[in-house]
């Protein structure tokens, strides 16, 4: 628990190199003009023109310079420093006037001090934050009254199998913080990279009860049955940005999103 901020942020700092390479994230091609974002998220979106949006855990800025795109005035922020320089070189190259901050969600209050009619944050977030509490706190602190936050996350049952999605091997809930080694990386399994990191699973009950405990009332829920990322060992693509894990069918969980207004 202690340190988990060091060592969260060295095994996302050994990312950045391999994933603006790889075609996982197919950087040239979204360079050109193509969008990061997934049809989930921009319906629930909208229209972004003129919004001010604070993203949460932005990495290297991929989706917040395709917000920026959208003529959203856009602040990222991301635990990673090495993320963070790879986002303002970026926004640098694309003319685009996005801001970018280094620091962990649960320590950003006091670093920036402004209000956002959106906050947004989307696919494999908050698993690594310990404390959803705060995390609520942060998203409520820093939305106008009547301002939303926009979520997207990979279903909290994904989270409960092995790596192979052959056994559940971890708990549902917030149990215990679990530690892993491992080589490689999502968007190029075969990266050297060895890394170490730090993460805690938070079930629907916690999140929804987090928000509402910060003044954050939820207007929209939705479950889906695929990822838009083939970011899992057995996957099946079914459409463009649609995958199953092949061997499960549509019998699983995979990504959930919401939408919650600032009550006050």
């Amino acid at each position: 628990m202690k340190n988990y901020q060091s060592t969260n942020r060295d095994a996302w700092n050994k990312r950045v190199a391999a994933h603006l390479a790889s075609d996982f994230y197919d950087v040239e091609a979204w360079k050109a003009g193509s969008t990061s974002l997934n049809n989930i998220e921009l319906e629930l979106l909208g229209d972004v023109k003129g919004k001010s949006i604070l993203h949460l855990q932005c990495h290297f800025g991929q989706d917040s310079l395709s917000l920026a795109r959208m003529d959203a005035k856009v602040v990222g922020v991301d635990l990673s420093d090495e993320a963070i320089n790879a986002a303002r070189l970026l926004n640098e190259e694309l003319g685009l006037n996005a801001e970018f901050v280094v620091s962990d969600v649960l320590e950003l209050i006091g670093k920036l001090d402004r209000k956002f009619d959106i906050v947004f944050t989307s696919y494999g977030t908050i698993g690594w934050l310990p404390d959803l509490n705060k995390w609520a706190e942060t998203i409520a602190h820093y939305l106008k009254s009547s301002g939303r936050l926009v979520f997207a996350e990979f279903h909290p049952v994904v989270w409960m199998f092995d790596d192979d999605f052959e056994k559940v091997s971890y708990c549902y809930f917030n149990d215990e913080a679990i530690v892993e080694t491992s080589t490689g990386t999502y968007a190029d399994t075969e990266a050297p990279i060895e890394k170490t990191e730090i993460s805690w699973n938070h079930g629907l009950g916690e999140v929804f009860q987090a928000l509402k405990k910060n003044g954050l009332r939820i207007e929209d829920f939705k479950e889906y049955d695929y990822s838009p990322y083939n970011c899992f060992p057995g996957m099946k693509k079914l459409d463009k940005r649609k995958f199953i894990i092949e061997k499960h069918g549509n019998k699983l969980p995979m990504v959930y999103s919401l939408t919650a207004i600032k009550s006050c």
